[in-house]
C-alpha cells in the first residue's frame, strides 16, 4: 500500500460516480467563498481523477486546494449519485502526505508532535491536559497575555495560542465509574466513548451522558482510559494512524456484549462508524470492525431510539438555538434526533439558527491551518446566532463548541450566551427533576 498512488488504489468506478450536476456548489463553503471551480466538491474530484488517470502530478497546488477544503460533507448531502466524497478526501490528503510536497521542518514536527505522539498515547495526552490545567489555573497564561509577551511568538503560535481552549478537570475517568447502573433495572448495556480532545475540554458533557443515559434505563460502561477515534489523523491524512487506533478502539471492546456503543462528538462518530471500511483490507480486524460499526450510536440517535424519557421539570423560559454539527448532519445524517431531545425540554423556547447546516469553520485543525478563511466562517455562524436573541447554543460537537466558544468570548453581542451539548440541558432537567421529587419520591 506505501508505494501504490492511493487515489489509484480506489475503486475507479468511486471516481467516477460524480456526474458533475453541480448540486454541490451551492452547499460548498470554499466555493461560496471563491466561486472558483477547483475548490468545489465536483473540480476537487476531476483533480483527484486526473491523479488517479496519471495526467496531473501530486503538485504543492493540488496540495493547499485539498487543505482548504474543510471536509464538513455538505456535499455529500446534495448530492444526487451518492459520492462519498470524505473518503476521496482522505486519500487525497494520504496522498499528499506521501509524496511530502507541501512543509517544511516545523509542519513535519507538528504534525509528528500531535498526530503521531500526543494523540496516540492517552496518558501523555492527560499529563499534557493537566500541565495545560494548572498553567491556566494558577493564572500564568493570562498573566504572560496582560504582559503582551504572546505577541512576541511567530504569527501562527500566536493564533494558536489565542485559540487554547480552556481545559476543565478533573477528566472523565475521575467523574465516571468504570461501571454505572440505573436506579430501575437495566434494560439496555452500553459502552461510553469518551473521547480524547472531549475528555480533557469537556468532561462535564461526558458525565452528562451518562447521566442521561442512565435516567433511561442504561448500564453504563466507560473504560478509564481510551483511545483516540483516529479521525484527526484520516482527515489529515494518516490512514496508517487511523488504523492503528481503530484496531486499539476494537481490542478494548467486547461488542457483542453492548446494545450499543455510545459517541456524544459528532465528529468521532462519523469516523467510528466508519471502522469497517477503513480496515476492509485487515483478515484479522475486518469482522469486528463491521460489528462495531453496526453498534455505534450518537448519544441522540440511540435516546430518540429507546424512546427518551421527557423531564418533568422546568428549566424557566430560556431560549435555546441549536448548530448543526457538520459531520453529525451530514457525515452521520442525524438531523431531527437532536431537536427532538430538546423539544422534550419543558419550558424551553427552541428557536430555529439560520444556516445551522453551514460549517462554523471549525473542521479539525482548520482554524490552525487556514485561520483566514475559518475565521469569516466563524463571523457569518455569529451574526446568525446574535439574530436568534438565544442565551443557549446548543451543539453536538466538542470542535464546534470551541470554535464557536472562542468566538462568543469576543464578540460583546454574544459574550453571556451559553454553549453547551443538548444532553447537559437534558441532564440538568433530569437533576432538577430529581430535586424537585426527592428521594422518597415525594414532591
Amino acid at each position: 500500500m506505501s508505494e501504490l498512488n492511493l487515489l489509484k488504489s480506489l475503486d475507479y468506478s468511486v471516481l467516477q460516480q460524480c456526474m458533475h450536476c453541480g448540486m454541490c456548489l451551492p452547499t460548498c463553503p470554499t466555493y461560496d467563498e471563491t466561486k472558483f471551480e477547483r475548490s468545489s466538491p465536483r473540480g476537487r474530484i476531476r483533480l483527484m481523477r486526473e491523479v488517479a488517470d496519471g495526467r496531473l502530478d501530486v503538485t504543492e497546488t493540488f496540495a493547499e486546494e485539498m487543505s482548504y477544503c474543510l471536509g464538513c460533507l455538505a456535499c455529500t448531502t446534495a448530492c444526487p449519485a451518492g459520492v462519498d466524497y470524505g473518503t476521496l478526501l482522505e486519500n487525497a490528503r494520504g496522498e499528499v502526505e506521501r509524496r511530502g510536497v507541501i512543509g517544511g521542518p516545523a509542519r513535519r514536527l507538528f504534525r509528528w508532535a500531535n498526530l503521531s505522539v500526543l494523540f496516540r498515547h492517552p496518558r501523555l495526552m492527560r499529563a499534557v491536559g493537566r500541565s495545560l490545567w494548572l498553567y491556566q489555573k494558577l493564572g500564568v497564561q493570562s498573566a504572560l497575555r496582560k504582559l503582551g509577551v504572546m505577541k512576541l511568538l511567530p504569527q501562527q503560535l500566536r493564533v494558536m495560542e489565542a485559540a487554547t481552549p480552556t481545559v476543565v478537570a478533573p477528566f472523565s475517568n475521575a467523574r465516571i465509574k468504570r461501571i454505572e447502573m440505573p436506579a430501575a433495572p437495566a434494560k439496555y448495556r452500553v459502552a461510553l466513548l469518551t473521547g480524547c480532545v472531549q475528555d480533557l475540554l469537556f468532561s462535564p458533557i461526558n458525565r452528562a451522558t451518562a447521566d442521561v443515559l442512565l435516567a433511561n434505563g442504561c448500564e453504563v460502561v466507560t473504560p478509564r482510559l481510551q483511545y483516540c477515534c483516529g479521525s484527526l489523523h484520516a482527515h489529515n491524512g494518516e490512514l496508517e494512524l487511523a488504523r492503528d487506533l481503530a484496531r486499539k478502539n476494537l481490542d478494548l471492546y467486547d461488542v457483542e456484549k453492548f446494545d450499543a456503543i455510545i459517541s456524544n462528538a459528532g465528529g468521532c462518530g462519523s469516523h467510528l462508524k466508519k471502522y469497517a471500511e477503513l480496515l476492509h483490507h485487515d483478515s484479522q480486524y475486518h469482522a469486528r470492525a463491521v460489528a462495531w460499526d453496526r453498534k455505534v450510536r450518537d448519544v441522540s440517535e440511540w435516546l430518540v431510539e429507546i424512546g427518551c424519557r421527557a423531564p418533568q421539570s422546568a428549566a424557566g423560559g430560556v431560549r435555546v438555538t441549536y448548530d448543526a454539527s457538520c459531520h453529525l448532519l451530514h457525515g452521520q445524517k442525524i438531523a431531527a434526533q437532536p431537536l427532538a431531545l430538546l423539544k422534550l425540554l419543558p419550558g424551553v423556547d427552541l428557536v430555529p439558527l439560520a444556516e445551522s447546516d453551514w460549517c462554523c469553520g471549525s473542521a479539525g485543525v482548520y482554524s490552525i491551518t487556514q485561520p483566514e478563511q475559518s475565521a469569516k466562517l466563524l463571523g457569518r455562524k455569529l451574526e446568525h446566532i446574535a439574530a436568534t436573541g438565544a442565551s443557549v447554543l446548543a451543539s453536538g460537537n466538542p470542535g464546534c463548541l470551541m470554535q464557536i466558544e472562542n468566538g462568543m468570548r469576543r464578540d460583546p453581542r454574544l459574550a453571556h450566551v451559553r454553549a453547551c451539548h443538548p444532553v447537559e440541558l437534558l441532564a440538568e432537567a433530569y437533576r432538577r427533576e430529581a430535586s424537585r421529587i426527592g428521594p422518597g419520591g415525594a414532591e
